[in-house]
This record gives structure tokens, C-alpha cells and sequence, in this order.
């Protein structure tokens, strides 16, 4: 088993989720809020649900199809949300994806994170891309992906099913040799 990786940021602690972290993974990521501009995340998020989405992470590290970090707060040591690369190896990419819990939003806390994660993804999994997707009735995730580097790269109209309905997702990405560029910057 490799040892699950932890990446510091300003603010943050990237690490792996521990059994500790369920019950705020159900109230965070359990808000009506949240849940409402995720495609993945159930509501209600009920009990068990964040113990079975924690088991994998290790697994899916250890293979080489993924990692997911919980967002720690460095000064007050509580969950913020979490952040992930879900890769792709036949295409040497992996998608971004995050989730902020409703006290912390407006605080700069995906960015942060996502940042992290492309120097990550870059850097230490070596991916030639690193794409990110959200809703279009979630333009602040939108703004998240564009203040990280990424472009947009168009809008996929009904291209997911989120609560009975079709929804519309903006895609965003950076390759490796922009990223680089922006870094020397």
C-alpha cells in the first residue's frame, strides 16, 4: 500500500480522509447548497454514505486512477471540503473536481486547493492535461477554474442528469506546457 500523499498550501493541509472525518463530510457536503451545484454528491447524504466514498480513495490511489485530499484548514484544523484528480491513463489526464462546504465559501479555498492540485497533477503524476467541469447554474466554479490558469473550452448543452433534469456543463483545461508557462511567469 503507498503511503497517501499530503500537500501543503498557504492555508490548507491536503491529506487523505480519515474515519474521523465522516460526520463532517455528511453535514458539509450533506447541505442542500452543496449538493445542489454538484453532479456526484447525494442529498439527503445520509448515514454511511461519506464511510463508503472514503474507502476507496486509498485503492484508487494505489492504482494510479485517482486521488482525493480533504481540505483542512490550517489554523482552526476543521473540513473544509475536498479536491481530486480522477484519472485517466489511456489519455494521460485526469479531471478536477472539488467541493467547499457552505461556511467556507467565498474564502478562496478551491482555488487554493485546485492550484495545489495542478502543481500535483503536473508535477508529480506528470499528466499532459487536466480538464474541469461544472454546471453552468454554478458560475462560481467557473470563476474558480479561470482564476487556476484553465480555458474555456466550450459548453456541453444537456450533457448530464442532475436531479430528473438535464444540465449543461461549461468545460475548462490546461495542458502541461501552459501550466509550465504560467509558472514562469
Amino acid at each position: 500500500m503507498k503511503k497517501y500523499p499530503e500537500l501543503n498550501t498557504e492555508r490548507l493541509i491536503l491529506r487523505g480522509f480519515q474515519p474521523t472525518d465522516a460526520p463532517h463530510i455528511q453535514e458539509l457536503a450533506g447541505a442542500f447548497e452543496v449538493a445542489e451545484m454538484t453532479l456526484n454528491i447525494p442529498h439527503p447524504y445520509l448515514d454511511g454514505m461519506a464511510e463508503t466514498w472514503m474507502s476507496s480513495h486509498q485503492s484508487e490511489y494505489n492504482s494510479g486512477n485517482g486521488v482525493v485530499f480533504a481540505m483542512i484548514e490550517l489554523h482552526s484544523g476543521k473540513l473544509v471540503g475536498a479536491v481530486g484528480l480522477t484519472v485517466t491513463k489511456r489519455f494521460n489526464r485526469a479531471e478536477l473536481g472539488y467541493w467547499v462546504g457552505k461556511p467556507f465559501w467565498e474564502k478562496g479555498y478551491a482555488t487554493e486547493a485546485s492550484k495545489a492540485l495542478l502543481k500535483y497533477g503536473f508535477e508529480v503524476i506528470r499528466l499532459n492535461k487536466i480538464p474541469a467541469s461544472h454546471m453552468t447554474q454554478n458560475p462560481a466554479s467557473g470563476r474558480v477554474m479561470q482564476k487556476i490558469g484553465m480555458e474555456s473550452e466550450g459548453v456541453l448543452k444537456q450533457h448530464a442528469l442532475k436531479w430528473d433534469q438535464f444540465v449543461d456543463l461549461a468545460i475548462y483545461g490546461i495542458v502541461s506546457t501552459a501550466w509550465q508557462a504560467q509558472q514562469t511567469q
